[in-house]
């Protein structure tokens, strides 16, 4: 079993290395979980809106593990936020391979990745920088609340 802590350390250097981070991106990084959003996106307390993926027990278990996108209990207006989002983003959001759009609680999209260490920080950061597209849609909908 490789270490996961180690491959989220790469990520994250591999993530603060793109030539898109520093226009106001963040990275909240607690080993074997990792959130990446904008600091205007309202998740000081990682509560907010934010692009998210983890790897514990369960995900090592499964073999598999998600590449998500929230927006919680400290997204202003969330249910209102998540289906104004939703309905500006949700066909760019289906047509990528594996992604589903869930819309109920803090789930706003989902894709489920198996678990094969090869290659593995290169491959999380491809969904993120696919996800990451969504970018102006967030910040568009967070004005119109």
């Amino acid at each position: 079993m490789k270490d996961v802590k180690n491959i989220f350390r790469n990520l994250e250097k591999l993530l603060r290395s793109a030539n898109w981070f520093d226009d106001g991106w963040e990275i909240y990084n607690r080993g074997p979980y990792l959130q990446l959003y904008k600091s205007s996106w309202h998740n000081h307390n990682q509560g907010g809106i934010h692009f998210e993926t983890f790897i514990e027990a369960p995900q090592i278990k499964q073999k598999s593990f998600p590449i998500c996108m929230h927006a919680e209990e400290d997204c202003p207006s969330q249910p209102e936020f998540i289906e104004k989002f939703l309905e500006r983003e949700s066909d760019r959001i289906k047509s990528w391979k594996g992604y589903q759009t869930i819309g109920k609680g803090y789930h706003i999209c989902q894709r489920t990745l198996p678990l094969n260490f090869k290659n593995l920080e290169q491959r999380i950061f491809e969904e993120l920088n696919r996800l990451r597209q969504l970018e102006i849609g967030v910040e568009e909908t967070l004005k119109k609340l």
